[in-house]
């Protein structure tokens, strides 16, 4: 009729409501829920299991007391998985990375040294993992956090002799702080709390792997991109918006996504996780492991979450696969 309205004559507007970028998406939701998983599964494991509760553990030295008490050939600090894979997990985690990185066509020409943004980024947050890991296990400003939160909980070195003998030795020099000079001195590290740094290693390490490959991976499948960003208006959108025009890297299709880097850089993961679960099924108390996980995961938070929070720092290490 003339003159009168309707509400199909107005122009409607259809908002979209998204995700807060500090809200995990269900891909890390699961990975998030994988880790805590695996160590509670090992550790009821190793309630339940009979030769498992049989077996002589020493809380001191964090091994069973002999190698044939072990109840399992994981359970050996020798078993050649801990001692070429675990020792030096830092050192496979980075080589299947940087592999990856210059391999996957996703970031720049593959097999080519070239540095494009994203290979950048990707090195730079490498680069906070890493430091991380370093001031958690290596050094930070003289001992490792590790060994200060060690003695802060009333650890110290004690001398094997006095320790055997239920004694305190007092001559026992103090300036043995860390584990490692402890036990170069011949001492033993007692008394304190122990952050799980086989925990810690595993989680961060597998972590950072399984969010810079399966983001790329992903993307390269034409998947649906469920992270999202603040951006420098306040306004919360799709990380996709800030994504690089894939012909600038070389190639106008849509990359390859299991190329061999992501699958060895994925193999690594899941050794990771692998060595992980047995180390909660063998190794360490409920406490050590649970403080080994949140130390790793802080790292994880600072470098995955709060870049799509904080423009600024986006800006500089970016997210991974954009």
């Amino acid at each position: 009729m003339p003159g009168s309205s309707s509400a199909n004559d107005h122009t409607s507007t259809t908002i979209i409501r998204r995700t807060p970028p500090y809200i995990p998406t269900t891909l890390e939701t699961v990975l998030l829920s994988l880790y805590p998983s695996i160590l509670i599964l090992g550790s009821v494991f190793a309630l339940l299991d009979p030769s498992t509760r049989a077996a002589p553990y020493n809380t001191t030295t964090q091994s069973h007391h002999a190698p044939e008490t072990a109840p399992s050939y994981f359970a050996k600090k020798s078993n050649l998985f801990n001692v070429f894979f675990v020792k030096q997990g830092w050192a496979w985690v980075t080589c299947s990375y940087f592999f990856f990185l210059f391999t996957h066509p996703s970031t720049g020409t593959p097999f080519s040294l070239v540095l494009t943004r994203r290979r950048i980024r990707g090195a730079l947050r490498w680069g906070i993992v890493t430091i991380w890991w370093i001031v958690i296990t290596q050094w930070f400003f003289g001992p490792p956090f590790i060994d200060r939160g060690f003695v802060l909980t009333g650890g110290q070195c004690e001398s094997l002799e006095a320790a055997k003998a239920g004694e305190v030795d007092m001559d026992m020099p103090r300036l043995f702080v860390t584990g490692v000079t402890c036990k170069a001195g011949g001492g033993q590290w007692r008394g304190g709390h122990d952050i799980s740094g086989h925990v810690f290693l595993l989680v961060l390490g597998s972590m950072f792997l399984l969010e810079e490959v399966l983001y790329v991976v992903l993307r390269s499948t034409g998947s649906k991109e469920e992270r999202t960003v603040y951006m420098l208006d306040g306004a919360v959108k799709s990380a996709e918006v800030e994504a690089a025009n894939e012909i600038q890297y070389g190639t106008a299709e849509r990359p390859k996504m299991w190329t061999i880097g992501a699958k060895v850089a994925l193999g690594v993961a899941g050794l990771s996780i692998y060595m992980l679960l047995m180390t909660a099924a063998y190794f360490h108390t409920w406490l050590e492991k649970l403080t080994g996980l949140l130390v790793a995961f802080a790292a994880i938070f600072f470098v995955y979450f709060l870049p799509r929070v904080v423009p600024a720092l986006r800006g500089i290490i970016g997210v991974p696969g954009i």
